[in-house]
């Protein structure tokens, strides 16, 4: 491998670690924007990207507006700064954060695990149905994006 290669996917690898730090805080930043704007009370909370962020609230009045609003923004705010950039690296991690925000649900949906969001949804009375169409509306445009920004990456990239 040349030089040039290494440089090229170390850097690559460096964009995955921006695009989940981005991807888990607009998205746990989104359910804390939903809390508050539903009259919640936030009990805990963790941001690091490095855990598995999280965030509870007690009491929490609205928790559909809560949960949903951890994907909405979670897609939202990278694709929205995604569309004012017009940088490439950018719209790889927005690609990413949709795709990740889409698999998240749709996986979350045949897991059991009760502190997923999915299955919180669930519990709260969103419908399976919605949960994945949501999933779906972020995968089919996702995915393509995702692609052709990744490898537009390693295409244009010096050799």
């Amino acid at each position: 491998m040349r030089m040039q290669s290494v440089r090229q996917w170390a850097i690559a690898l460096l964009i995955v670690g921006l695009a989940w730090s981005i991807m888990v805080m607009t998205h746990e930043a989104g359910h804390l924007v939903g809390g508050w704007c539903g009259g919640a009370v936030v009990k805990d909370y963790d941001l690091r990207p490095w855990r598995l962020p999280y965030s509870m609230f007690e009491p929490d009045p609205h928790p559909l507006l809560t949960l949903w609003a951890g994907p909405l923004l979670g897609v939202t705010v990278p694709i929205v700064l995604a569309l004012m950039i017009q940088k490439r690296i950018v719209a790889m991690v927005a690609s990413f954060c949709l795709v990740a925000n889409g698999l998240y649900l749709a996986v979350g949906l045949l897991t059991d695990d009760r502190w997923i969001d999915s299955q919180r949804l669930l519990e709260h009375g969103s419908s399976t149905w919605l949960i994945l169409i949501f999933s779906q509306a972020c995968l089919v445009p996702g995915y393509p994006w995702l692609r052709s920004s990744w490898v537009g990456y390693f295409r244009n990239s010096p050799r």
